[in-house]
């Protein structure tokens, strides 16, 4: 209770809006399972974590109240999926374990993206295979952390790539090219509607990773990033993930942009990759 009464002295509200009632010793104990925290002055964000393991709900929990965020805590997957579906605007990041009872990770992921191209997915799972991250990456997700993980490192990257998201407020769509950041011959970028087009033609479905990969390539026309460079650019924190992960979303950029104009993003083989539309 002292903890609390200093956290509110410290200018963070506390307004708890869901509990529920167990036995120790053969009393009955109040514990609450969701806390909205609010931060004066402070940006609020809301996280939903879908992890079967209690202990590291918790630990989460705790740094995630110290930063004035709210989080939502399901330890079923479909219970977890069924959350983010009532209530899809609500969301400003999905933390995804790989192994759930009801749904697994991968499943609601991959729904997930087919129905929301933006909302920023951290796969966390005890698997460090790299075909499990692949696969976790190809699907959708912007991020994989392996158990057991420092919960700094997990805040580090979590901050990352909420900073990275772009995702503007602007409700306009780009109509000249005043509007665009960044232009090249044939493609043409908005970072604050977080959009992009190929010959006037918008790309879609760029999850928040894709899209920073295009903007930093593009800004680049004709230089040669490795993957390493690219892990550093992109992911800013030190990231313990394979170097293939940038073939992933490579892989998946490629494809979006294809779908709609011409091949931009080149392969250097054994250098890395490179944009370049000026020969198109």
């Amino acid at each position: 209770m002292m903890n609390i009464l200093r956290r509110l002295r410290s200018s963070l509200f506390f307004i708890f809006t869901k509990s529920s009632y167990f036995l120790v010793n053969g009393f009955i104990k109040l514990r609450y399972t969701k806390c909205e925290i609010i931060q004066k002055g402070g940006s609020k964000m809301h996280i939903l974590m879908i992890e079967d393991t209690e202990a590291v709900c918790e630990m989460m929990e705790m740094f995630f109240e110290k930063e004035g965020w709210t989080a939502e805590f399901y330890h079923d997957g479909k219970e977890g999926y069924d959350a983010f579906v009532n209530h899809q605007d609500k969301w400003d990041l999905v933390i995804l374990d790989l192994n759930l009872p009801s749904m697994d990770g991968m499943q609601i992921c991959r729904q997930i993206r087919q129905m929301n191209e933006q909302v920023p997915i951290v796969m966390l799972t005890a698997r460090d295979s790299e075909s499990d991250q692949v696969i976790g990456l190809e699907i959708g997700a912007d991020d994989y952390v392996a158990k057991p993980f420092s919960p700094l490192t997990m805040m580090a990257r979590i901050k990352a790539l909420h900073r990275r998201i772009g995702r503007g407020t602007s409700s306009e769509a780009p109509t000249n090219s005043g509007q665009f950041d960044i232009e090249t011959k044939h493609v043409s970028i908005n970072t604050k509607t977080h959009e992009a087009f190929i010959d006037g033609v918008k790309i879609d479905g760029l999850t928040p990773k894709e899209f920073d990969l295009l903007v930093l390539m593009a800004q680049h026309p004709r230089q040669v990033f490795s993957r390493e460079h690219l892990l550093t650019k992109i992911w800013e924190d030190p990231f313990y993930g394979d170097e293939r992960t940038i073939d992933a979303h490579i892989k998946k950029l490629r494809q979006k942009i294809e779908a709609v104009g011409p091949h931009v993003i080149q392969t250097v083989w054994g250098v890395g990759y490179k944009f370049d539309d000026s020969g198109i």
